[in-house]
């Protein structure tokens, strides 16, 4: 068993009024290697000023970690294959919808890769198959996730 730690550090910040519900919900976000980022709601679920659209927000976050892990499997599949891989690319696009019960969710995240290489389509279609089933993020969500021709491609 291996652990994975994240802090979440939010601050009340002078002028705020927390019990109105007027107050900055923007946040730093620190992994155990010593990366630092700001966090924040999306702008669309939080308005400014309460929020900081220069931030990452959970969702994005969620789409970055399947995206990333997927490439990671990708990419290690792709070697041990003897495919040369130069370059990856992913547009991922995450799509939230309601679920009942006034509850929304991440219903379905579309990983879009271009990828560079000496593979053919159907090499890297089964490259990709056999990262989707690797990937510890997408084996731990109940998530749809796809992974569809690059846009403009």
């Amino acid at each position: 068993m291996t652990g994975h730690t994240a802090k979440v550090l939010w601050t009340a910040r002078d002028g705020d009024d927390f019990l109105r519900g007027r107050y900055s919900r923007t946040h730093t976000l620190s992994f155990d290697g010593g990366t630092t980022v700001e966090g924040s709601p999306a702008a669309i679920n939080v308005p400014a000023p309460w929020s900081d659209a220069a931030a990452v927000d959970p969702e994005e976050m969620f789409v970055a970690a399947l995206s990333a892990c997927h490439m990671l499997w990708f990419l290690d599949f792709a070697r041990r294959a003897g495919v040369n891989v130069t370059r990856y690319e992913d547009d991922a696009v995450g799509t939230m919808a309601d679920i009942g019960d006034g509850r929304r969710a991440v219903t379905r995240v579309a990983l879009r890769p271009l990828i560079a290489s000496d593979a053919d389509a159907a090499t890297l279609a089964a490259l990709h198959e056999k990262a989707h089933h690797a990937c510890f993020i997408a084996n731990s969500v109940r998530t749809e996730i796809v992974v569809e021709p690059y846009p403009g491609a």
